[in-house]
């Protein structure tokens, strides 16, 4: 089963880079960074079909069968870049319905990283709740402290996603 991580943050050197490179060093996941892509905001008359994101996603859906989603936490949400990748499915569910049923029977997880551990369990909501309307399976969820060793976290968090089955 192949895995990608795809990044969401507005820093090519904060506390998600820190996790992409445990990810690098500890598995075989591919690594897609939405900064290296040019997407815009959702759009009802989907006068942005042509940018990056249904290239993107076609990829993302023949390759994967795995989605881990890193993002750093703002203002107790993922990332803007995020959002806005997942604002950006609705276009699966509108003009791309096949490529979007492709989406049933994938796996996703998320990990997030910020400078504290007041995270609550709604922050899980958008990327939970995503997978379920989607039909995927949501495998599981990590935080992470920037600045703190977190090894056992993403260790554990690899472990989880590596060895599920269902």
């Amino acid at each position: 089963m192949k895995k990608v991580v795809i990044v969401g943050s507005s820093r090519k050197d904060g506390g998600a880079t820190t996790l992409v490179t445990e990810f690098e060093r500890n598995t075989n996941w591919d690594i897609i960074d939405l900064n290296n892509y040019q997407f815009s905001y959702f759009d009802y008359d989907h006068l942005n079909k042509d940018d990056d994101f249904l290239k993107l996603m076609k990829s993302i859906i023949e390759k994967y069968d795995t989605l881990v989603f890193a993002t750093p936490v703002y203002w107790y949400s993922m990332s803007g870049i995020m959002k806005v990748f997942f604002d950006r499915i609705t276009d699966l569910l509108t003009i791309e319905k096949d490529l979007g049923r492709k989406l049933r029977s994938k796996k996703m997880a998320a990990i997030s990283c910020s400078y504290g551990n007041h995270l609550g369990e709604y922050f899980w909501l958008p990327f939970s709740e995503t997978a379920k309307y989607l039909g995927m399976e949501y495998i599981c969820h990590a935080h992470t402290v920037v600045g703190d060793n977190n090894n056992d976290v993403i260790m554990g968090f690899i472990d989880t996603i590596e060895t599920y089955k269902k």
